[in-house]
């Protein structure tokens, strides 16, 4: 999906066909995110929709097929556009939209920083059963810290929040991954962690021949194992939370959790058959974790 343009120096934009542009940005990314931000206000939808657009930027960056001096000079770029953010001068259309949440909401530098620092990691090179803590790095990296981004959008700072950001987002992409094998395998990439993979003897040169091999079902079960860990200390931080703030992250968490145990029921047979909640489904949980 392109890019949003940059907005030419100086040049006037109209703030609501900003916040349509990411708004609609959002929608046609399919995104399971997309409801749950929804339920908020429109103050803080708006927020959210343009942190989403923001790590949607410099995603699309790190897995373009373009040289990687090219992909971490973009990163570079956006970088340099946060600084801009924080002394008040953005200049794209999506860190301008970044500027009024930034400052009602008081949100991290560091913590989009640490998104690109992640995007980094996928832009350097070809990854391949890359070890636990490699891997624990960048679920901070590329899912703690939109969550941390997120809570004080929600409407919760509270220490417990934040420990939900860094045990949800954990959670979360490490269930992308389990979904997603197939799509990173066709961009030569693997993220089961190398421990995993060698205590269930799957050897192989390539993610396409650790996808055929007969062990990878116990190999993910596994990992997944790991991912029901960061559900479940997400949810017990949750309770300490403001219910009703935390409402986008209840619905997130019931929807990647549901889609966990129907990767589970999958037994990852066939790694190459996408594992998809239905709308009826991905409808019902937003209705019962945010609503009811």
């Amino acid at each position: 999906m392109a890019r949003l343009a940059e907005a030419p120096a100086g040049a006037p934009y109209a703030e609501r066909a900003l916040r349509v542009a990411i708004r609609d940005r959002v929608a046609a990314a399919g995104t399971s995110f997309y409801w749950a931000m929804r339920l908020l206000p429109r103050e803080r939808r708006a927020a959210m929709y343009a942190i989403y657009a923001f790590c949607r930027e410099v995603d699309d960056i790190a897995d373009e097929d373009r040289p990687v001096p090219e992909k971490l000079a973009l990163l570079g770029g956006w970088r340099e556009e946060i600084d801009a953010l924080y002394h008040g001068r953005p200049s794209r259309l999506v860190s301008r939209a970044l500027e009024a949440p930034v400052e009602r909401y008081d949100l991290s530098r560091a913590e989009f920083l640490a998104v690109i620092d992640g995007m980094e990691m996928d832009a350097r090179g070809d990854i391949f059963a890359p070890d636990l803590a490699w891997l624990d790095l960048y679920c901070r990296r590329v899912a703690s810290a939109v969550g941390h981004l997120s809570v004080p959008v929600f409407g919760d700072s509270s220490e417990p929040a934040h420990r939900v950001a860094e045990a949800l987002g954990r959670a979360l992409q490490l269930t992308n991954i389990l979904r997603d094998l197939e799509e990173d395998a066709l961009r030569k990439r693997l993220y089961l962690p190398r421990e995993i993979l060698d205590r269930h003897g799957v050897d192989g040169r390539d993610p396409g021949a650790v996808l055929s091999h007969p062990a990878l079902g116990a190999a993910c079960r596994e990992l997944a194992e790991l991912a029901k860990a960061h559900f479940s200390e997400a949810e017990r931080a949750m309770s300490a939370c403001r219910r009703r703030a935390m409402r986008p992250a209840a619905v997130m968490a019931a929807t990647y959790r549901a889609t966990l145990d129907a990767l589970l029921r999958s037994g990852w047979r066939d790694p190459r058959q996408k594992v998809s909640l239905s709308k009826p489904q991905k409808l019902w949980l937003v209705l019962r974790h945010g609503f009811i």
